[in-house]
């Protein structure tokens, strides 16, 4: 049965340009594994190359997106599919609707309310799909050490991080996702 990975991330490239590559090859990998990529639907940034690799690999995307931000941000052609809102959570609903696994990949504002809005859902059991972290090139060491220190400061339990996976690579990515078929 193929699985829907949900991936949330930058509209933006960011500076490092090997996000850019990694993102077309996360996509790329997720057709080759027979899984559906549902993504934010813009067509810039890594979400605009995260949905490429997945259509030139003969994959399934499904993108979600504001009617509001589809000026700003534009649209990957030929997408499986397409959802148009009208809101951030209307979009945020239907990418859960669809979700077997989240992955996170850098991004900014958007990308990291997405992750911690399916994180605490999944904390307080409203469900119990795998999240996974990608910490490509230590992007999101920062994040990683101010949560430890919500930890030490004890406004979050250490037993929070057993509801994400965080990996370090593209490789340990794509082994973590080829293990849910």
């Amino acid at each position: 049965m193929k699985k829907n990975i949900c991936v949330f991330c930058g509209s933006r490239l960011g500076a490092d340009p090997l996000f850019a590559t990694w993102a077309y090859a996360l996509g790329s990998h997720i057709a080759k594994l027979h899984q559906v990529l549902v993504f934010g639907g813009g067509g810039g940034g890594l979400m605009g190359n995260l949905a490429q690799g997945a259509l030139d690999s003969q994959g399934e995307a499904i993108g979600i997106i504001p009617r509001q931000l589809q000026a700003k941000e534009g649209l990957v052609e030929n997408l499986s599919k397409v959802h148009y809102v009208s809101t951030m959570g209307e979009r945020k609903q239907i990418m859960d609707e669809y979700a077997n696994v989240y992955v996170i990949i850098p991004g900014g504002v958007g990308t990291l309310d997405e992750l911690f809005d399916v994180w605490a859902n999944a904390q307080t059991g409203f469900h119990q799909k795998p999240i996974i972290l990608a910490n490509w090139s230590g992007y999101y060491d920062g994040l990683i050490s101010f949560l430890n220190q919500c930890v030490q400061d004890g406004f979050m339990d250490a037993s929070h991080f057993k509801k994400i996976q965080i990996v370090h690579s593209l490789e340990e990515l794509v082994e973590l996702l080829a293990s849910f078929n």
